[in-house]
Protein backbone atom coordinates (compact mmCIF):
# COMPACT_ATOMS: atom_id res chain seq x y z
CA UNK A 1 0.00 0.00 0.00
CA UNK A 2 1.13 3.50 -1.01
CA UNK A 3 0.09 6.29 1.14
CA UNK A 4 -0.41 9.95 0.21
CA UNK A 5 0.99 11.04 3.24
CA UNK A 6 3.71 13.17 1.35
CA UNK A 7 2.16 15.07 -0.91
CA UNK A 8 -0.65 15.99 1.90
CA UNK A 9 2.55 17.32 3.89
CA UNK A 10 4.10 19.06 1.16
CA UNK A 11 0.39 20.88 0.95
CA UNK A 12 -0.15 21.39 4.13
CA UNK A 13 1.25 24.96 6.30
CA UNK A 14 2.14 22.12 9.09
CA UNK A 15 4.77 20.35 6.86
CA UNK A 16 7.77 20.57 9.31
CA UNK A 17 5.62 20.02 12.12
CA UNK A 18 4.46 16.46 10.66
CA UNK A 19 7.76 15.26 9.94
CA UNK A 20 7.35 13.63 12.84
CA UNK A 21 4.54 11.06 11.96
CA UNK A 22 7.28 9.76 9.10
CA UNK A 23 8.36 7.70 11.83
CA UNK A 24 4.99 5.78 11.95
CA UNK A 25 4.22 5.84 8.56
CA UNK A 26 7.90 3.95 7.77
CA UNK A 27 6.64 1.04 9.58
CA UNK A 28 3.42 0.63 7.62
CA UNK A 29 3.21 -0.62 4.04
CA UNK A 30 3.69 -3.34 1.77
CA UNK A 31 7.05 -4.45 -0.04
CA UNK A 32 7.02 -3.71 -3.77
CA UNK A 33 5.30 -6.92 -5.94
CA UNK A 34 6.06 -7.65 -9.76
CA UNK A 35 3.94 -5.35 -12.17
CA UNK A 36 2.97 -6.87 -15.02
CA UNK A 37 4.15 -4.26 -17.06
CA UNK A 38 7.51 -2.48 -16.83
CA UNK A 39 7.94 -0.84 -20.30
CA UNK A 40 9.43 2.77 -20.39
CA UNK A 41 5.80 3.71 -21.64
CA UNK A 42 4.35 2.00 -18.76
CA UNK A 43 6.19 3.73 -16.03
CA UNK A 44 6.10 7.21 -17.97
CA UNK A 45 2.44 7.11 -18.07
CA UNK A 46 1.76 6.44 -14.49
CA UNK A 47 4.60 9.26 -13.53
CA UNK A 48 2.60 11.55 -15.42
CA UNK A 49 -0.98 10.42 -13.85
CA UNK A 50 1.02 11.19 -10.27
CA UNK A 51 0.19 15.07 -10.71
CA UNK A 52 -3.99 13.89 -12.33
CA UNK A 53 -6.68 15.86 -10.77
CA UNK A 54 -8.83 12.86 -9.94
CA UNK A 55 -7.50 10.65 -6.89
CA UNK A 56 -7.83 7.97 -7.80
CA UNK A 57 -5.74 8.09 -10.52
CA UNK A 58 -2.90 9.25 -8.15
CA UNK A 59 -3.39 6.42 -5.92
CA UNK A 60 -3.63 3.93 -8.70
CA UNK A 61 -0.37 5.23 -10.41
CA UNK A 62 1.43 5.03 -6.77
CA UNK A 63 0.53 1.76 -6.45
CA UNK A 64 1.79 0.58 -10.07
CA UNK A 65 5.31 2.47 -9.75
CA UNK A 66 5.54 0.57 -6.16
CA UNK A 67 5.15 -2.83 -8.50
CA UNK A 68 7.05 -1.61 -11.23
CA UNK A 69 10.57 -2.68 -9.53
CA UNK A 70 13.93 -1.37 -11.10
CA UNK A 71 12.60 0.43 -14.10
CA UNK A 72 10.68 2.93 -12.53
CA UNK A 73 13.27 4.49 -10.02
CA UNK A 74 15.30 6.27 -12.52
CA UNK A 75 12.12 7.96 -13.40
CA UNK A 76 10.91 8.30 -10.23
CA UNK A 77 13.99 10.17 -8.63
CA UNK A 78 13.45 12.53 -12.04
CA UNK A 79 10.19 12.83 -11.05
CA UNK A 80 11.05 14.07 -7.58
CA UNK A 81 13.39 16.84 -9.04
CA UNK A 82 10.43 18.06 -10.73
CA UNK A 83 8.78 21.30 -10.34
CA UNK A 84 5.35 19.97 -9.32
CA UNK A 85 5.11 19.60 -6.00
CA UNK A 86 2.10 16.80 -5.58
CA UNK A 87 4.29 14.50 -8.21
CA UNK A 88 7.87 14.86 -6.15
CA UNK A 89 6.03 14.40 -2.32
CA UNK A 90 4.49 11.20 -4.26
CA UNK A 91 7.66 10.00 -6.14
CA UNK A 92 10.01 10.83 -2.76
CA UNK A 93 6.60 8.21 -1.41
CA UNK A 94 6.88 5.81 -3.79
CA UNK A 95 11.23 5.06 -3.59
CA UNK A 96 10.45 5.07 0.15
CA UNK A 97 8.26 2.14 -0.61
CA UNK A 98 11.16 0.36 -1.66
CA UNK A 99 13.32 0.80 1.74
CA UNK A 100 10.99 -2.52 2.80
CA UNK A 101 12.91 -4.89 3.19
CA UNK A 102 14.96 -2.39 5.05
CA UNK A 103 18.52 -2.07 2.70
CA UNK A 104 21.36 -3.55 3.34
CA UNK A 105 20.02 -6.54 6.00
CA UNK A 106 20.91 -9.17 3.35
CA UNK A 107 24.29 -7.95 3.97
CA UNK A 108 24.12 -7.15 7.76
CA UNK A 109 22.55 -10.47 8.25
CA UNK A 110 26.31 -11.61 7.05
CA UNK A 111 25.15 -15.17 6.79
CA UNK A 112 24.45 -15.76 2.93
CA UNK A 113 20.83 -16.40 3.25
CA UNK A 114 18.70 -15.18 1.25
CA UNK A 115 15.90 -15.81 3.81
CA UNK A 116 15.81 -13.27 7.45
CA UNK A 117 13.47 -13.73 10.20
CA UNK A 118 11.38 -10.82 10.79
CA UNK A 119 12.67 -8.71 14.01
CA UNK A 120 10.49 -9.16 16.97
CA UNK A 121 8.16 -6.44 17.53
CA UNK A 122 7.89 -5.68 13.66
CA UNK A 123 4.76 -5.39 12.12
CA UNK A 124 2.44 -7.85 10.71
CA UNK A 125 4.67 -8.67 7.56
CA UNK A 126 7.01 -11.94 8.72
CA UNK A 127 9.10 -14.42 6.74
CA UNK A 128 10.29 -11.67 4.28
CA UNK A 129 12.60 -13.22 1.47
CA UNK A 130 14.97 -11.01 1.14
CA UNK A 131 16.67 -11.50 -2.23
CA UNK A 132 19.79 -10.08 -4.29
CA UNK A 133 17.04 -8.47 -6.43
CA UNK A 134 15.18 -7.07 -3.01
CA UNK A 135 18.22 -6.17 -1.31
CA UNK A 136 19.58 -4.20 -4.77
CA UNK A 137 16.55 -2.67 -5.19
CA UNK A 138 16.89 -1.33 -1.33
CA UNK A 139 20.19 -0.33 -1.55
CA UNK A 140 19.21 1.80 -5.12
CA UNK A 141 16.46 3.55 -3.32
CA UNK A 142 18.72 4.87 -0.12
CA UNK A 143 21.23 6.26 -2.76
CA UNK A 144 18.50 8.11 -4.69
CA UNK A 145 17.17 9.38 -1.43
CA UNK A 146 20.46 10.34 -0.52
CA UNK A 147 20.99 12.23 -4.00
CA UNK A 148 17.73 13.71 -2.96
CA UNK A 149 18.78 14.95 0.37
CA UNK A 150 21.83 16.34 -0.32
CA UNK A 151 20.26 18.27 -3.12
CA UNK A 152 19.02 21.97 -2.99
CA UNK A 153 17.41 23.23 -0.09
CA UNK A 154 13.66 22.47 0.08
CA UNK A 155 10.76 20.14 0.42
CA UNK A 156 11.62 17.40 -1.19
CA UNK A 157 15.09 17.59 -0.05
CA UNK A 158 13.88 17.97 3.49
CA UNK A 159 11.39 14.74 3.36
CA UNK A 160 14.24 12.85 1.79
CA UNK A 161 16.49 13.20 4.73
CA UNK A 162 13.52 13.13 6.82
CA UNK A 163 12.60 9.73 5.84
CA UNK A 164 16.41 7.97 5.65
CA UNK A 165 16.63 9.53 9.42
CA UNK A 166 13.88 7.44 10.39
CA UNK A 167 15.22 4.50 8.05
CA UNK A 168 19.00 4.45 9.58
CA UNK A 169 17.54 4.61 13.01
CA UNK A 170 16.19 1.49 13.12
CA UNK A 171 19.63 0.51 11.52
CA UNK A 172 22.14 1.58 13.88
CA UNK A 173 22.23 -1.62 16.27
CA UNK A 174 22.68 -3.88 13.36
CA UNK A 175 25.08 -1.22 11.51
CA UNK A 176 27.47 -1.33 14.25
CA UNK A 177 27.43 -5.41 14.89
CA UNK A 178 28.37 -5.67 11.08
CA UNK A 179 31.06 -2.66 11.18
CA UNK A 180 32.62 -4.46 13.78
CA UNK A 181 32.49 -7.95 12.50
CA UNK A 182 34.33 -5.96 9.15
CA UNK A 183 36.77 -5.02 11.42
CA UNK A 184 36.16 -1.07 12.12
CA UNK A 185 36.65 -0.01 15.76
CA UNK A 186 34.38 1.73 17.41
CA UNK A 187 34.55 3.31 21.03
CA UNK A 188 30.54 4.78 22.17
CA UNK A 189 32.29 6.93 25.07
CA UNK A 190 34.15 8.97 22.70
CA UNK A 191 34.88 12.86 24.47
CA UNK A 192 34.69 15.69 21.82
CA UNK A 193 37.25 18.23 22.83
CA UNK A 194 35.84 20.68 20.33
CA UNK A 195 32.16 20.93 21.78
CA UNK A 196 32.60 18.68 24.89
CA UNK A 197 29.82 16.33 23.71
CA UNK A 198 30.07 12.82 24.07
CA UNK A 199 29.01 10.30 21.58
CA UNK A 200 30.24 7.71 18.77
CA UNK A 201 34.05 7.45 17.43
CA UNK A 202 34.19 4.41 13.90
CA UNK A 203 37.97 4.08 12.97
CA UNK A 204 38.39 2.14 9.56
CA UNK A 205 42.20 1.10 9.15
CA UNK A 206 44.00 -1.65 7.56
CA UNK A 207 42.64 -3.85 9.26
CA UNK A 208 38.86 -3.29 7.59
CA UNK A 209 38.01 -6.92 5.79
CA UNK A 210 34.92 -4.97 4.11
CA UNK A 211 34.59 -2.76 0.75
CA UNK A 212 34.41 1.01 0.25
CA UNK A 213 30.72 -0.12 -0.73
CA UNK A 214 29.82 -0.95 3.42
CA UNK A 215 31.19 2.33 4.11
CA UNK A 216 27.87 3.53 3.49
CA UNK A 217 26.88 1.68 7.13
CA UNK A 218 28.56 4.63 8.56
CA UNK A 219 25.67 7.14 8.61
CA UNK A 220 23.43 4.65 10.19
CA UNK A 221 25.32 4.91 13.29
CA UNK A 222 23.52 7.57 15.83
CA UNK A 223 25.87 10.13 17.51
CA UNK A 224 29.15 9.93 15.68
CA UNK A 225 30.92 12.56 16.52
CA UNK A 226 34.43 11.05 15.13
CA UNK A 227 34.98 9.06 12.06
CA UNK A 228 38.39 7.78 10.99
CA UNK A 229 39.66 6.11 7.56
CA UNK A 230 43.18 5.36 8.11
CA UNK A 231 45.38 4.03 4.57
CA UNK A 232 42.10 2.47 2.86
CA UNK A 233 41.85 4.67 -0.71
CA UNK A 234 38.40 5.80 -0.87
CA UNK A 235 36.85 7.93 -4.01
CA UNK A 236 34.51 10.94 -3.99
CA UNK A 237 30.99 9.47 -3.91
CA UNK A 238 32.66 7.47 -0.76
CA UNK A 239 33.40 10.66 1.23
CA UNK A 240 30.64 12.41 -0.22
CA UNK A 241 27.95 10.33 1.76
CA UNK A 242 30.08 11.54 5.13
CA UNK A 243 28.35 14.74 4.66
CA UNK A 244 24.88 13.32 6.00
CA UNK A 245 26.56 12.23 9.52
CA UNK A 246 24.94 16.02 10.70
CA UNK A 247 26.76 14.83 14.25
CA UNK A 248 30.34 14.24 12.96
CA UNK A 249 33.18 16.90 14.57
CA UNK A 250 36.41 15.85 13.58
CA UNK A 251 37.12 13.62 10.48
CA UNK A 252 40.56 12.19 10.16
CA UNK A 253 41.82 10.91 6.79
CA UNK A 254 45.21 9.69 6.28
CA UNK A 255 46.22 7.47 2.85
CA UNK A 256 42.78 7.86 1.25
CA UNK A 257 43.74 9.38 -1.80
CA UNK A 258 40.82 11.47 -1.66
CA UNK A 259 41.13 14.70 -3.85
CA UNK A 260 41.42 18.31 -2.79
CA UNK A 261 37.68 19.11 -4.39
CA UNK A 262 36.70 16.46 -2.66
CA UNK A 263 37.39 17.60 0.92
CA UNK A 264 36.52 21.16 0.04
CA UNK A 265 32.98 20.28 -0.77
CA UNK A 266 33.03 17.89 2.87
CA UNK A 267 34.12 21.09 4.41
CA UNK A 268 31.75 23.28 3.12
CA UNK A 269 29.04 20.50 5.22
CA UNK A 270 31.16 20.57 8.19
CA UNK A 271 32.46 24.24 8.59
CA UNK A 272 32.86 24.06 11.98
CA UNK A 273 34.66 20.53 12.15
CA UNK A 274 38.04 19.06 12.34
CA UNK A 275 38.88 17.79 8.74
CA UNK A 276 42.31 16.66 9.37
CA UNK A 277 43.40 15.53 5.78
CA UNK A 278 47.22 13.40 6.09
CA UNK A 279 48.73 12.02 3.11
CA UNK A 280 49.47 8.22 5.30
CA UNK A 281 53.20 9.08 6.73
CA UNK A 282 53.22 8.02 10.22
CA UNK A 283 55.54 9.20 12.29
CA UNK A 284 54.65 8.11 15.57
CA UNK A 285 55.45 10.92 18.11
CA UNK A 286 52.91 12.71 20.15
CA UNK A 287 52.91 16.41 21.49
CA UNK A 288 51.35 19.63 22.87
CA UNK A 289 49.64 21.14 20.16
CA UNK A 290 49.70 24.69 19.26
CA UNK A 291 51.79 25.84 22.17
CA UNK A 292 55.49 25.91 20.98
CA UNK A 293 58.48 24.45 21.02
CA UNK A 294 57.61 21.65 19.32
CA UNK A 295 58.32 19.12 22.20
CA UNK A 296 57.58 15.31 22.01
CA UNK A 297 55.98 13.93 25.16
CA UNK A 298 55.40 10.76 23.30
CA UNK A 299 57.25 8.04 21.20
CA UNK A 300 55.24 5.25 20.43
CA UNK A 301 57.40 1.53 20.83
CA UNK A 302 58.14 0.60 17.44
CA UNK A 303 57.29 3.83 15.36
CA UNK A 304 59.46 5.32 12.90
CA UNK A 305 60.25 8.01 15.60
CA UNK A 306 61.29 5.01 17.97
CA UNK A 307 63.93 3.48 14.86
CA UNK A 308 64.80 6.69 14.70
CA UNK A 309 66.57 7.50 18.16
CA UNK A 310 63.58 10.00 18.63
CA UNK A 311 63.15 10.74 22.63
CA UNK A 312 60.51 11.97 24.85
CA UNK A 313 61.50 15.53 25.70
CA UNK A 314 63.09 16.25 22.22
CA UNK A 315 62.52 19.07 20.35
CA UNK A 316 61.91 19.33 16.86
CA UNK A 317 63.66 22.03 15.26
CA UNK A 318 63.39 21.39 11.57
CA UNK A 319 61.85 18.72 8.84
CA UNK A 320 63.98 19.04 5.43
CA UNK A 321 65.56 22.46 6.60
CA UNK A 322 61.80 23.87 7.02
CA UNK A 323 61.62 25.42 10.57
CA UNK A 324 58.87 23.53 12.61
CA UNK A 325 57.40 25.97 15.38
CA UNK A 326 54.84 23.53 17.19
CA UNK A 327 53.30 20.15 17.20
CA UNK A 328 50.65 21.18 15.06
CA UNK A 329 53.64 22.44 12.26
CA UNK A 330 55.19 18.57 12.67
CA UNK A 331 51.72 17.23 11.75
CA UNK A 332 51.12 19.01 9.27
CA UNK A 333 54.49 18.77 7.54
CA UNK A 334 54.79 14.68 8.19
CA UNK A 335 50.85 14.55 6.48
CA UNK A 336 52.52 15.63 3.13
CA UNK A 337 54.54 12.68 3.18
CA UNK A 338 53.06 9.24 2.28
CA UNK A 339 54.63 5.39 3.78
CA UNK A 340 58.05 4.97 3.21
CA UNK A 341 59.28 8.66 2.27
CA UNK A 342 62.07 9.84 4.63
CA UNK A 343 62.13 13.32 6.48
CA UNK A 344 65.34 14.60 7.56
CA UNK A 345 64.79 15.83 11.25
CA UNK A 346 66.64 18.34 13.33
CA UNK A 347 66.33 17.66 16.67
CA UNK A 348 67.85 19.20 20.38
CA UNK A 349 67.89 17.08 23.12
CA UNK A 350 68.34 18.30 26.45
CA UNK A 351 71.43 17.31 28.28
CA UNK A 352 71.66 17.39 32.19
CA UNK A 353 74.18 19.77 33.26
CA UNK A 354 75.55 20.48 29.72
CA UNK A 355 74.45 22.51 26.65
CA UNK A 356 72.09 21.10 25.02
CA UNK A 357 72.70 18.93 22.00
CA UNK A 358 71.93 19.26 18.25
CA UNK A 359 71.77 16.59 15.76
CA UNK A 360 70.06 15.81 12.27
CA UNK A 361 68.12 11.81 11.49
CA UNK A 362 66.63 10.57 8.95
CA UNK A 363 62.84 9.32 9.50
CA UNK A 364 61.39 6.40 7.14
CA UNK A 365 57.75 7.29 7.84
CA UNK A 366 55.35 4.66 8.37
CA UNK A 367 51.90 4.13 6.95
CA UNK A 368 48.92 4.32 9.50
CA UNK A 369 47.14 0.83 9.86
Amino acid sequence: MVLPSLSRWFRSAGFVAATGVAALLLTLGNPPMAAEDTSAEAIGEWIGQLGAEQFEVREAASRALAAAGPAALGPLAEAARGGDLEVASRAVDVIRGYLDPPAGAGEIAGDGEDEVDQPAGGDAREDISLTPQSVGLALEAERILETLAEGPPGPVSHVAATTLEYHQLGMHEAAQERLLALGAKINDNYLSMASGKRGLEAVIDTRWKGSTEDLRLLPRLRNLRHVGIHGLKIDPPTLALLGRLRSLENIQLYGTGVTDEAVAALAARFPNAEIDVRKGGKLGVGGQRIVGPCQITQVVAGSAADRAGLQIGDVVLSMDGVAVKNFEGLTEYVGRHGPGESIEVEVERAVAGKVPQRFTTTVTLDGWD
